[in-house]
């Protein structure tokens, strides 16, 4: 991160990728594939027109459409989410469902559909181990489904604690630990004693300088000792723990604001993605995409952050979803209201 701190960056696009008929709710790269994981870098994308694309990159170097999962759901696909292992997909739609795909000598087939929310499912997301997967909607519930053999999914526990529609779920990179945030400007905490016993353990909210509008994404640093929120409300704050990997009921830190980057957008912020090398990306209904770093020389009263880069309409529309590889350090992916999603490369610009 140091080398592009000190030097002048440039967000350099390397292909639009189109094919999707509507605009591109989501994206998710598979961490089992690229870079030292092997193989050719996989990327997921869901969108309105019900499908979702599996996109591959080939030996050129460029993206290519490798399967349309479709006729499954009848509704838009909201989210989308690769099991650590790389070796399943859980998407989740309108219709009120989640259809887990697993990859079967190049096919991907739906091998489970999970049901039970009322109404539109907007966000899923495996943990760590690849044992749970949580699912959250507009009927205001938070679902943890335990993953059984035979692709079964056993749903433990339904968490009701939000007061509006669930933007997302997303669980903590190392601790089973599921993190919620909504339209209600919280974001929840949920950590349990056993598989099946889950409690809301903290809500960060307006009064622990939390935000005032709908939170739409949480993301978490490499360490876990820090999260990203991104709102309405057109902030985005961090939060940090001091024992990221003490999470428990019994034993639950709780997280605290640190500081709120302020005064870069002007429209809402869709989407937050924190890089494995500490830069944060941001994705928002004006267009473009900015990048930020911590400012490591000016941490008087906490840590600051400064804007690394603004890439001016970055799409023709809202930036809905954008996400860094994990295997490869400066690639990251967005998704748009206009229908495509763009590959992207972070490099120097030079002099």
């Amino acid at each position: 991160m140091a080398d592009f701190l000190e030097e002048n960056v440039g967000l350099r696009e390397i292909q639009k990728l189109e094919g999707h008929t509507d605009r591109v709710w989501s994206l998710a790269w598979n961490p089992a594939s690229g870079g030292a994981a092997g193989g050719p870098a996989v990327l997921a994308s869901c969108s309105g027109d019900k499908t979702v694309r599996i996109w591959e990159q080939s030996p050129s170097g460029s993206f290519e459409c490798r399967a349309i999962l479709e006729e499954t759901h009848t509704r838009t696909v909201r989210s989308c989410a690769w099991s650590p292992s790389g070796k399943m997909l859980a998407t989740a739609s309108f219709d009120a469902t989640t259809a887990i795909w697993e990859n079967i000598g190049g096919d991907y087939e739906c091998v489970s559909t999970l049901e039970g929310h009322e109404n539109e499912v907007k966000s899923v997301s495996w943990n760590a181990s690849g044992s749970l997967l949580a699912t959250c909607g507009r009927d205001k519930s938070v679902w943890i489904w335990e993953v059984e053999p035979e692709n079964e999914f056993d749903c433990v526990s339904v968490l009701q604690g939000h007061t509006q529609d669930v933007k997302m779920v997303q669980w903590h990179p190392s601790v089973d630990v599921l993190f919620s945030c909504s339209y209600d400007n919280t974001v929840k905490i949920w950590a349990g004693d056993g598989v099946d016993d889950w409690h809301c353990v903290q809500t960060l909210n307006e009064s622990q300088n939390g935000h005032t509008s709908t939170v739409w994404a949480v993301s978490f640093n490499a360490s876990g000792d820090k999260m990203v929120t991104c709102s309405d409300d057109v902030t985005i704050k961090i939060w940090g723990t001091d024992s990221p990997h003490v999470q428990s009921c019994d034993a639950y830190v709780p997280w605290k604001h640190l500081c709120t980057i302020s005064g870069y957008h002007d429209r809402t912020i869709f989407s937050v993605h924190w890089s494995r090398n500490g830069i944060i990306a941001s994705g928002a209904a004006d267009d473009a995409i900015r990048l930020f770093a911590e400012n490591k020389s000016c941490e008087l009263d906490g840590p600051m952050y400064k804007l690394l880069l603004k890439k001016e309409k970055a799409h023709e529309m809202d930036v809905n979803s954008i996400q860094w590889s994990p295997t490869r350090n400066q690639l990251i992916a967005s998704a748009s209201d206009d229908g495509t999603v763009k590959i992207w490369a972070l490099e120097s610009k030079p002099w």
